[in-house]
C-alpha cells in the first residue's frame, strides 16, 4: 500500500481551488481522470491509494504542499481531528497560542471565523468531491475488481461524512449525482447525512472483501465504522441505535484481529505488523512525509529542553502537546503513584521536569508530554528522522471492544455482561493492569478506561458527548472554559461554529445555534 501510494503521488490529478465554494473538481494534468484511466486501467490503484491518503498527506509533493487552500502544514486531515477531537477535550493541551488553537485547548470563544474548524471543514469537502469523481467515472470503464474498488471509494466518502457528522452535524450532501451543478446545494440535516452515510455502509458492507491490502478498506472496517455511527445515533439524530451498534461491533470482534500482546507495539513506527489494527492512516519518514500525519504528535509531545527526543525516533521536538491530569490522573493522584503504576499505559507520560498540576497551559512544563506515540520501531533499533513513520491507528481492536463492553453496561440486548468484563480485562491485563470485576463495571468506568487506553487517538470529544459530560459543569477539566480548574460550558458546543468561508459561499447554509 505504501509502495503503491508513494509512486503515484506525482501521478494524482485530483484537486480542489476551494473547498467551500466550488464541489466539482479540475485536473491538474492535461488528461481527465476518465482519459487517464482509459490509457492505463492500472492507474485506479493509484487513484484510489491517494484517496485513502488523503487523510494523512496535505498534498501530492510532500510536505510543503497542499490539496486546499489553507496551510499545508495546519490543515492536514489527521491534525484536524486531533485538534478538533484531543484538543477541545480533557486529556490533552496545547500551548502554542496559534490564532484559534488556544480557543480549541480552552475550549472557550468559538466562531465561525476560527481557521481550525474551517481545515477540517475544508478536508471533509476536499475529500468527497474526489470519491464523487471516482465514482461517476467508475460507471463508464471496466476496471479489475471494479465492484470493490467503488465500494472502497464509497467508504472513504462515507468516513469524510461521519467527520462531518460528528463536528458540524450538517452541511451539503455531495454525491456523483449532482457532481457539476453549479448552484449552491441545499443544507442536509444531520439526520439526511446520518441516512445517507448508513446506508451507504450498509450496501457495501457485503461487497467489500474479508481481507485486503493493509491500509484498505474491507468488510470489518465498514462494520467499525458503521458501529460507531449508530453508537452515536442518540446524539445525532435523537435517536439511539444501540442495538444495531451491537450487532456491527460483534462483526468487527468476530474479524481476524487479536490485542498486540504488546501495548506500546501498536504506537511505534512498525506498527504495520501489528494484529490489533483495523484501519490505519499511513506514515512513512520519507516517502509520506507531512506535518499532518503522527508527525504533528510525536513531535509535538517532545521538546529537546527536558526529553531526550531520539530515544522516541524524532530528530526535532516542537515542544507543543501536553497530557493534563484529566488523562494521567486515571492512574495516579500524584507523579510518585503514577511513577510508581504497574499499568504500562501510565509509564507513557515523560515527567522529568514537567508538573502533575497545570497552571498554565502555554508553560511547556505544566502537565506531562505524552510518549504514547513514537518514532522508534518496537521490534528493531531505529534512527531518528523529521518525519514520522507511525501509523495512525483510526480503529483497532481494544475500542472495538470497550464498545462492546459499553452498550452491556447500558443494557443493551445482544451484548452479555460477562462478555463484556473479559474484554475489558483482555484490555487492562495486556497493559499490567489489574483486572476488575463486574461489581466495577459501570459507565463511569467504561468512560474512564476508553481515556485510559485511547486518549490521543481521536475519540474523545465524541465519547464525553456521548456520555453527557462534554458540555455543562457536572464534568470539569484543566482549562475547560478557559478557567484553570474547570468551568461550564455552553450546549451549543456539542457542535463548531459553521466556517464563515462556507456561509459566505454558500446562502443555503445557516450556523449552528449559539454562533
Amino acid at each position: 500500500m505504501k509502495k503503491i501510494m508513494i509512486a503515484t503521488i506525482g501521478l494524482m490529478m485530483l484537486s480542489l481551488g476551494s473547498c467551500t465554494d466550488d464541489l466539482n473538481t479540475e485536473p491538474l494534468t492535461q488528461l481527465s481522470l476518465d482519459e487517464l484511466l482509459a490509457q492505463d486501467p492500472n492507474a485506479i490503484e493509484g487513484i484510489v491509494s491517494r484517496l485513502y491518503a488523503s487523510f494523512a498527506l496535505s498534498g501530492p509533493n510532500g510536505p510543503g504542499s497542499s490539496d486546499i487552500s489553507d496551510n499545508a502544514g495546519e490543515s492536514p486531515f489527521l491534525r484536524g481531528i486531533v485538534n478538533l477531537q484531543d484538543f477541545t477535550a480533557d486529556g490533552m493541551k496545547n500551548r502554542w497560542g496559534d490564532d484559534g488553537l488556544d480557543q480549541l485547548t480552552t475550549t472557550s470563544d468559538w466562531d465561525g471565523n476560527n481557521k481550525f474548524f474551517r481545515y477540517l471543514y475544508n478536508r471533509i469537502y476536499y475529500t468527497i468531491p474526489q470519491c464523487n469523481n471516482l465514482i461517476q467515472v467508475l460507471q463508464g470503464v471496466d476496471v479489475e475488481d471494479e465492484e470493490i474498488v467503488l465500494s472502497e471509494t464509497r467508504f472513504i466518502r462515507a468516513l469524510a461524512y461521519y467527520y462531518l457528522i460528528d463536528a458540524f452535524g450538517k452541511g451539503v450532501l455531495a454525491t456523483e449525482a449532482n457532481l457539476g451543478q453549479s448552484t449552491p446545494l441545499p443544507e442536509a440535516t444531520r439526520q439526511e447525512l446520518f441516512n445517507f452515510v448508513e446506508s451507504e455502509l450498509l450496501a457495501i458492507i457485503p461487497i467489500l472483501p474479508e481481507s485486503n491490502s493493509y491500509g484498505r478498506a474491507n468488510t470489518y472496517v465498514a462494520s467499525m465504522l458503521l458501529a460507531k455511527l449508530y453508537m452515536n445515533a442518540e446524539v445525532y439524530t435523537g435517536t439511539p441505535r444501540y442495538a444495531d451498534a451491537v450487532t456491527y461491533v460483534k462483526k468487527v470482534i468476530s474479524g481476524p484481529y487479536s490485542l498486540d500482546p504488546n501495548f506500546v507495539k501498536v504506537f511505534s513506527a512498525d506498527n504495520n505488523t501489528s494484529p490489533e489494527i483495523i484501519f490505519p492512516l499511513i506514515a512513512d519518514a520519507v516517502k509520506s512525509q507531512s506535518f499532518g500525519n503522527t508527525t504533528y504528535i510525536v513531535n509535538g509531545n517532545l521538546s529537546p529542553d527536558t526529553i531526550t527526543i531520539s530515544d522516541f525516533g524524532a530528530a526535532e521536538g516542537w515542544q507543543g502537546h501536553r497530557a493534563t491530569k484529566a488523562w494521567y490522573g486515571l492512574f495516579a493522584a500524584n507523579e510518585a503513584e503514577l511513577e510508581n503504576s504497574n499499568d504500562i499505559r501510565a509509564s507513557l507520560f515523560w515527567t522529568e521536569g514537567h508538573s502533575y498540576e497545570m497552571t498554565n497551559y502555554r508553560t511547556w512544563t505544566d502537565g506531562y508530554p505524552s510518549v504514547k506515540f513514537r518514532n522508534t520501531k518496537f521490534q528493531e533499533m531505529s534512527t531518528p528522522t523529521a518525519f514520522s513513520s507511525t501509523d495512525f491507528p483510526l480503529f483497532r481492536l481494544a475500542d472495538a471492544y470497550l464498545m462492546y463492553a459499553e452498550l452491556a453496561v447500558r443494557g443493551v440486548s445482544g451484548a452479555d455482561m460477562n462478555t463484556a468484563l473479559s474484554y475489558v480485562n483482555d484490555v487492562r491485563l495486556r497493559s499490567n493492569a489489574s483486572a476488575i470485576t463486574l461489581s466495577n463495571l459501570n459507565e463511569q468506568f467504561i468512560l474512564d478506561e476508553r481515556a485510559r487506553e485511547l486518549n490521543l487517538e481521536g475519540h474523545r470529544r465524541t465519547d464525553l458527548i456521548r456520555f453527557g459530560k462534554f458540555t455543562g459543569g457536572a464534568y470539569n477539566w484543566p482549562w475547560k472554559g478557559g478557567v484553570a480548574s474547570g468551568t461550564s460550558i455552553p450546549a451549543t458546543y456539542k457542535l463548531f461554529p459553521i466556517p464563515d468561508q462556507a456561509l459566505q459561499a454558500n446562502p443555503n447554509l445557516k450556523q449552528n445555534p449559539g454562533y
